[in-house]
Formats: C-alpha cells, structure tokens, sequence
C-alpha cells in the first residue's frame, strides 16, 4: 500500500483531544498542519558517539521547518562497547533489539509522518535501521560522525582499544606504567564514533552505501562543522521525501544490501555487518540466508579498495579528506547494482556519476579497482565440522602469513577464564583459544573478544596465536580470529565438544574450518557436554537468552 502522511493532528473536532496534548508542550496551529517529523536522537553523556547529537538535532531541526515540516524529537537509549568491557558487555548486543522496539514504539504511536535517525554506535545504527525497515515511512539516518585519531602508539595513531594493547606491551616491559596512563589522557582526544574502522563506523558508511544515510554524511568528523551543515540538509531532505512519498522500503532493497555487502568487502569492514544485516534482512522479510549467501560469493571476488586501522596506520578521518564513502563508491560503480535509490532522491548510479570531489585522493587510503590492495580478502565466510552453519572472519585484518593455521586447542567457557589465562602467562605460541558460551544464547548477547585479542598482541602472541569463538570481535581486531561459529554451544554446537589438546586448522583461502576428530567422536562428546548454568535467570537478559536465534540468523529474536 502506498504511503500516504498522517496529518493526523489537522483533523477537528475529532482529534481536538490530541492537539491540545500537542499544545500542551509549545506547538501551534500552524505546526500541527505540518508533516510531524520524529528525531530519534540517541545523544546521551556517557558514549562519545554521541555526545555531539544535542547540537546535530538542532541543525536537523533548522532543516524540518525551513523545508515545511514540524519537528518532534525523542530519545533512545545508546551504549557504549568500549566501556561495557567484561560484564557490561552481556547487554550490548541486546540493546539493538531495545533500540529497534523503541523507536517502532514511539513513531506508530504518535503516527509521525517520517524519521530521522541519529546515531553513530556499533548497535545503535543497525537497531536504527532495522526500525525503519519496520516502520517503512520515510527515513534518514545520520551519524554522529567519528572521533579524531589519538598519539602515535606502536607507529600508529592511537585509539581507546590501543590500551589494551599498551596494558599487555607493559605486562612484558616494553612500555612503562607511566607511560601507559600518558595514553589513556591523549588516545582519545575528542567526541564520535572511534577513529578506526570499527562495527561503528563500519555500519555508518555501510548504510550511506545502502542509500539512506545522505551522500557523504557518514564520514565526517564529529568536530568538523560540515557534520552540521549536513544535519540542516538532512531535516531539508527527510520533509521532501514526505512530500516525494519516498519510505524506507524503497531504499532498503536486497540490491541495496548487496551494495552494501560489496562496500563492507571492499573496505575491510568488521564482522559484524554481517551479523546485522542479516538482522536487517530479516526485518526486511528477506530470507537471511540471501545475506550469507552474498557475503560468500562477494567475499571471493570484491576488491579491496581502502584500508585504514586496523589494516593500516591511516584513520577514519584520513578517509574522510580523501573523499569518503562518495569517493569509495565511485570507484566500485562498475560493480555495484546503480539503479537503486537513495535518500538524495538520486540513485546510486547518478550519484557516482555526478561526484564532483574537491579533495585530493590519498591512493594510500582509497585505491581503485583496477589496482586494488587484493581481491577477496574483506570477510569470510568458513565451514566445516566446527561451524556447519558457518562463521566470519576478516582476511582483510590478518596478516597473510597467518591466514592457514594450525594448533592446539585451549578450551574455555567464558571470555573472563580466557583473559585470566592470557595475563597469567597461561598461553604460548601455536595455541588456539577456544572461547565458547558466549553466542547469542550463551553468553547471552555475544560478547566481543576485543580485550583477548589487544592482550595477546600486547604479549607479543597475536602474530603466533589464533582465537575461534561463537561471540563476536571488535572491528579493530586483527590476528588470526575466527568469530559467531554456528551453532553456538549453548545449542550444542560441535564447538562445544573441543577438549583441550584437539588440534584445529583455520583455512580462510579455502573457506574451512576443522576440528580434528572423528564425526563419531564429536557426536559421542556432544551427548555428555555439561553446559555451564545460565548467567541471568530473570530479566531481560534472561528473555533474550531464551528468544535470541542463531548468528547466522542474526541474533534476531524470535
């Protein structure tokens, strides 16, 4: 059915109940005759991602009325990954679902005409867009933008994930405390999504890829004040795509999520996009299992045109004056599916043929697919006894010396048993971590490796160690890791049969992943597994636990 506005509030004397609420908080006559634009602004005082939205919301709203619109603006909850470390990083992924419902909740409602999404974070984009695939009236999402890159640690500018690595660095005397406390005051130096090319900024550029971020909007720094000029021309667009009948729907296409598909791999983007979009495709009403599907086949043959941390030195705003997403996205036209339109009101083919870039091109940054940094090596998607509904890992972030690997296994039920192991001096060169019971349903919300990973390289083990997981990775990792093997273990996956000493091989050019036992055997060690006790028994958590589907699906829930 075609969209058509509410104008609910101008219908008297019907609704002269609603108005007079309306009233109640400022609004006139004349703004209630106005399409009813929502803000769903995320800003809060703990993520810096988002402690700019206060004053981007402004400039969204200057747009929504200089263009004929109301603005109505509300808040979503936000959380921070980089904080919620350890425990706290039980409820991230839950968040997207919280964020997703929330947002539904607000705009049915109040029926408002349209939405614009602010955001900038690992589970607040994706949750974003999965509500306005729900939703499907008209919709932007605009980031908050990415931070700036810290002091040089290790050749490179720093980040909040270089303190762990700086934590392991000391542990073995290659760097002082006090020196380590001088990082913690200058990594991070001012507000946005972290500087390197994490699941945040992943998921920002992505979605501008997929047409409904504005063109360019994704990469602008959080302190650069085109960041601002783009959120007044965001509340101009949201209010004509309410006058040009435009809604999410015709934007989120399954082309569109292939445009994204091959952006994420032409970037090195993280791991879990793919853990996203799917969740996306499914609010969407397609088939998840079109997601893997492109995700494989993309994975093989997409050039990789950009590196920046954690492939190289080079940081989000590197890309940015290098042209950012537009630039990325001219250079893959010859394969991107151009027909597909945006919020621009231009489709993607029009938009990379029109680009007119007045900055100048780092080739170190931005390369072009006729010279690409390689071929097939953005994300993988790995099969075999251990994952036979697959798993991801990111070729893109892994030195190619370390991309066959084989070792012995060293089994543990929880992220926290696997750090202690790694501190205490517990593991040496050759082992493969087995970190199981943190899946969707397992841990539950699958909880990110990131500090295992840092730690190990900071020990000088992350070129001679490998770690498989049914949890997820930060997109700043980098190492040999292999992330969301499904089944989980909490559903008695073959991952839950590895004993210590089994010996696994991790084969990213050929797409396996092997446990070195007998099929027999695995299935006699899966029949007396013991499974540790759930770690929340009441709750939220608890209900997610129960509900949350596989990563292969998503981790939507059910």
């Amino acid at each position: 059915m075609a969209f058509k506005p509410h104008h609910s509030m101008v219908r008297c004397p019907e609704n002269c109940n609603h108005r007079a609420l309306f009233k109640a908080v400022g609004y006139s006559d004349h703004d209630l005759e106005k399409p009813m634009i929502g803000i769903a602004n995320s800003w809060n005082e703990i993520v810096p991602g988002h402690f700019n939205l206060r004053q981007v919301a402004e400039f969204v709203k200057r747009g929504i009325y200089s263009a004929g619109g109301t603005a109505v603006e509300f808040g979503t909850i936000a959380a921070c990954d980089g904080i919620a470390q350890g425990d706290g990083m039980f409820a991230i992924l839950p968040t997207r679902e919280v964020i997703a419902n929330s947002i539904e909740l607000m705009v049915r409602a109040h029926n408002l005409d349209a939405i614009v999404l602010l955001g900038s974070c690992d589970k607040i984009i994706p949750g974003m867009l999965m509500a306005a695939a729900r939703l499907d009236i008209p919709a932007i999402v605009l980031p908050g933008g990415p931070m700036q890159g810290g002091a040089v640690l290790d050749n490179r500018p720093s980040d909040s994930t270089s303190m762990s690595e700086a934590v392991g660095m000391m542990k073995v005397g290659k760097l002082r405390e006090e020196d380590l406390y001088t990082y913690e005051n200058s990594c991070v130096p001012t507000c946005g999504s972290c500087s390197f090319y994490g699941t945040a900024n992943t998921m920002c550029c992505t979605a501008e890829a997929m047409g409904i971020v504005p063109s360019g909007g994704a990469a602008i720094p959080a302190y650069h004040m085109d960041r601002l000029r783009m959120a007044e021309h965001t509340g101009e667009r949201i209010v004509q795509l309410v006058k040009d009948h435009i809604t999410a729907r015709q934007i989120l296409t399954l082309d569109a999520i292939e445009n994204g598909v091959i952006f994420v791999n032409a970037t090195g983007g993280s791991t879990n996009a793919i853990l996203h979009l799917s969740a996306l495709a499914y609010e969407l009403g397609i088939p998840t299992e079109k997601v893997m599907d492109l995700f494989e086949k993309h994975g093989k043959t997409v050039p990789q045109v950009v590196k920046i941390n954690p492939a190289s030195a080079y940081n989000m705003e590197d890309l940015f004056y290098s042209g950012g997403v537009p630039q990325v996205l001219k250079e893959l036209r010859p394969i991107l599916n151009q027909t597909c339109m945006t919020v621009d009101g231009k489709t993607i083919g029009d938009l990379t043929k029109d680009l007119s870039n007045c900055r100048t091109v780092n080739r170190r940054v931005i390369k072009t697919i006729a010279d690409p940094f390689s071929v097939g090596n953005g994300l993988a998607i790995l099969r075999g006894n251990l994952a036979p509904d697959g798993c991801v890992t990111k070729p893109a972030a892994i030195k190619e010396e370390m991309r066959t690997f084989t070792g012995t296994a060293r089994v543990f039920d929880s992220e926290d048993s696997a750090i202690e192991a790694i501190l205490g001096g517990n593991i040496q060169a050759g082992d493969v971590l087995v970190i199981r019971y943190e899946g969707p349903k397992g841990g539950p919300g699958m909880r990110e490796m990131c500090n295992a990973m840092k730690y190990l390289y900071g020990l000088g083990l992350g070129t001679s160690t490998a770690i498989i997981t049914d949890g997820r990775f930060s997109g700043t990792n980098n190492g040999c890791f292999v992330g969301h093997i499904s089944p989980e273990a909490a559903e008695n996956g073959p991952i839950a049969a590895v004993q210590e000493n089994d010996r696994i091989t991790i084969d990213i050019p050929n797409r396996v992943i092997t446990l070195h036992v007998e099929q027999e055997e695995i299935q006699e060690r899966l029949k007396t597994v013991k499974r540790p006790a759930p770690r929340f028994t009441h709750g939220y958590l608890a209900m997610y636990s129960k509900s949350a589907s596989s990563a292969s699906e998503g981790a939507v829930l059910k």
